[in-house]
């Protein structure tokens, strides 16, 4: 892969066999985001678990600290009061059968989350080949499936993330931007890293964090110790 010099030069600040403690890790990683624009800093943690089997599944949701320094747009399904109580909220796009449609015909993704009231999930089911591809579909574990849903929204806008397994293991998510500093970051780490690891299914055999590391947007890995996590 084609590396560009301001990354090879970040590249060299970093001991890639080395595993840093965390504000250390995410100091380096604010010394080596060189774009000209507010990078964000990601985890990615590899998990000892299989997440074929139903009882090995690793999901759900925390409000950073911090939040993520993203406004999320979200696109609530709603009827009648709920409705009302959505746009109320400051929820971007609320509708019904009206949105399974746009998003149907019209392609129609200019959101990042979708909260539904759970009478509304048979209509919603409707769009599972269409949302279900993208992370965008609902679920109760996320805390998007809810009568509640001013809090929803107000735990969206203020910098709720959800955490799940990839096909290989591993859960990506953002944890703030490079302009949060390493304090701020580092906050935001531990308490997304403490709710994976809360969330340490039963099944789950040995080693439970097998490995983390922390980037910004353009930037090298930067490897985690994970000894506080095991």
């Amino acid at each position: 892969m084609f590396r560009g010099k301001k990354y090879k030069d970040s590249a060299k600040l970093v001991e890639r066999a080395r595993q840093y403690e965390p504000e250390e890790a995410l100091g380096l990683v604010i010394k080596t985001a060189k774009a000209k624009f507010d990078e964000t800093v990601e985890i990615h943690i590899k998990l000892g678990v299989d997440s074929r089997h139903a009882d090995q599944q690793v999901r759900g949701s925390i409000v950073l600290p911090h939040g993520t320094g993203k406004t999320q747009r979200v696109l609530v399904f709603a009827k009648g009061d709920k409705a009302k109580e959505a746009e109320a909220a400051g929820a971007e796009y609320v509708g019904a059968e009206d949105m399974v449609a746009k998003i149907q015909n019209e392609n129609f993704f200019d959101y990042e989350v979708i909260v539904a009231t759970p009478d509304m999930m048979g209509l919603v089911g409707r769009l599972g080949k269409i949302l279900g591809p993208k992370g965008l579909m609902p679920n109760p574990k996320a805390g998007t499936v809810t009568a509640d849903v001013t809090r929803a929204i107000n735990d969206i806008k203020a910098g709720k993330v959800e955490y799940r397994l990839d096909k290989t293991n591993i859960i990506h998510c953002p944890l703030g931007k490079v302009s949060f500093g390493p304090g701020k970051l580092e906050e935001n780490f531990s308490a997304l890293v403490g709710a994976v690891v809360k969330a340490r299914p039963a099944a789950a055999k040995g080693q439970f964090v097998r490995s983390c590391v922390v980037a910004a947007t353009m930037g090298p890995g930067v490897k985690v110790s994970t000894n506080k996590f095991v």
